[in-house]
């Protein structure tokens, strides 16, 4: 909860303090022209992004697979459209970070290892280290 009280808070700062020293250096029309101009080349990747997960999504429903991953990858897409939206560097950064498929899909794999998958035995691979299934008996008895 601290973490993402701390994002709220200083992506925002983050975000005035750029505008403002990028506007500086290049002037105040430049500036909100970059800010407009990623918005819209972001908002463009995004829907071509999106509908080839899309058709993906449609070919593996079809073929009797679960699309986990493209669905994952189709959130991460709309995160990324969301932050590419917002006025600012930073959030554009980072979404265009997440329209690059080579780490989108590194970051999307990792999350779904880490919280969804489960291994073969059947054993959730998000518990906490150090913890150990097992039975037990007494032999008092």
């Amino acid at each position: 909860m601290p973490l993402l009280f701390l994002t709220f808070l200083l992506v925002p700062l983050l975000e005035i303090y750029l505008l403002i020293e990028i506007g500086s250096l290049i002037g105040a029309v430049w500036t909100v022209t970059a800010v407009v101009g990623t918005a819209a080349l972001g908002a463009a990747l995004v829907r071509r992004q999106g509908l080839a997960a899309l058709a993906r999504f449609r070919s593996a429903t079809q073929a009797g697979e679960l699309p986990a991953v493209t669905i994952i990858e189709g959130l991460a897409l709309l995160v990324a459209g969301a932050l590419l939206l917002t006025p600012g560097f930073f959030t554009d950064l980072v979404g265009f970070l997440l329209l690059t498929p080579p780490l989108r899909q590194f970051l999307v794999r990792r999350w779904l290892v880490g919280r969804v998958v489960t291994p073969a035995d059947g054993t959730p691979s998000g518990r906490a280290p150090g913890v150990l299934d097992g039975e037990s008996r007494r032999i008092d008895d």
